[in-house]
C-alpha cells in the first residue's frame, strides 16, 4: 500500500505540475505580489506607527502573502481536483483496484501540503533576501501555526469537495468564499485597522484566526490560544462533516 501510495503521490505531483494555473496562483503570484509591491510602494517598507513600528511589508503583508497560497490550495485548486475526478469516474474505477480511492485523497492532501511549504519557503526567504523581510521572530510558534492553519484549509477543501455537485460549482462557491475570507483576514485592511466589531469577527473566521497568527509567530510572539482554538473547532467541524458527506461517485 505504501508503494501504491509513493507511486499515486508522484504521478499526482506530475499532473499538478502540469497545471500552469495552479502552480502560478499558489506558488508565483503571492512571491511576486510579496517582492513586486514591497519593492516598488515607498509606503510598504516605511514604520508604521499603527502596526507597532513594523514596516507593512514585514510580518502583515508577508503573512497575508502565505495565507494567499495556502487559501488558494485550500478553496479552488484542491476541492476542484477532488471534484474533476469524481465527475469523470477516476474515484469509481479506483475502488475497483488495490488503490482505493483514499489513497488519491492522501496524495492530494501531501501534495498540497508540499505545495504550501515551498510556497511559504519561497516567500519567507525571497522576502528576506531581497526586501530585508525579517525570518520569524518565534520559528517553532510559526511551524505550529502553519500547520494547524494548513491543516484548517484543507479540510475547509475537503467540505467544499464534499457538498459541491460538479467542478463548475466547486470553483464559483469556492472564488465565493476565498473573497470575504482575505477580506477579514485583513488582505486590503489589516486587521489593527479594523473597527473593533469586525477585528472580532475576523477573530472566529479560519482565515482571521490563521493570519493573526502567522503575523503574531512572524513578529517574534506566539500565537494567542483563541486563534489556536478557532482554527482547532474549524479543523475538526470541517473535517468530520467531509468524512461524512464526501461521495466517491
Amino acid at each position: 500500500m505504501t508503494r501504491a501510495l509513493t507511486r499515486l503521490t508522484t504521478v499526482e505531483a506530475r499532473l499538478f505540475l502540469r497545471e500552469p494555473m495552479a502552480v502560478f496562483f499558489a506558488i508565483v503570484l503571492p512571491v511576486g505580489l510579496l517582492l513586486g509591491l514591497g519593492a516598488t510602494i515607498p509606503g510598504f517598507r516605511d514604520a508604521d506607527p499603527s502596526l507597532g513600528g513594523q514596516r507593512f511589508v514585514d510580518a502583515p503583508f508577508t503573512a497575508m502573502m502565505v495565507l494567499l497560497s495556502i487559501v488558494t490550495l485550500g478553496l479552488s485548486v484542491l476541492p476542484g481536483t477532488l471534484v474533476i475526478y469524481r465527475e469523470r469516474g477516476v474515484l469509481r474505477r479506483l475502488s475497483t483496484t488495490p488503490v482505493r480511492p483514499g489513497a488519491l485523497l492522501a496524495a492530494q492532501l501531501l501534495i498540497n501540503v508540499v505545495v504550501s511549504v515551498v510556497a511559504t519557503t519561497l516567500t519567507l526567504a525571497l522576502g528576506h533576501l531581497i526586501l530585508g523581510v525579517p525570518l520569524p521572530g518565534s520559528p517553532w510558534a510559526f511551524v505550529a501555526i502553519f500547520v494547524l492553519g494548513t491543516l484548517t484549509m484543507l479540510t475547509i477543501g475537503l467540505l467544499l469537495a464534499a457538498v459541491t455537485p460538479n467542478s463548475r460549482v466547486a470553483q464559483g462557491v469556492g472564488s465565493a468564499l476565498m473573497f470575504p475570507l482575505l477580506f477579514l483576514a485583513g488582505m486590503w485592511l489589516p486587521r489593527p485597522l479594523m473597527p473593533e466589531i469586525l477585528r472580532r469577527i475576523s477573530d472566529f473566521t479560519p482565515t482571521g484566526a490563521f493570519g493573526q497568527g502567522l503575523m503574531d509567530a512572524l513578529g517574534g510572539h506566539v500565537p494567542q490560544p483563541l486563534h489556536l482554538a478557532v482554527l482547532a473547532g474549524w479543523a475538526l467541524a470541517a473535517g468530520l462533516a467531509a468524512a461524512r458527506l464526501f461521495r466517491w461517485e
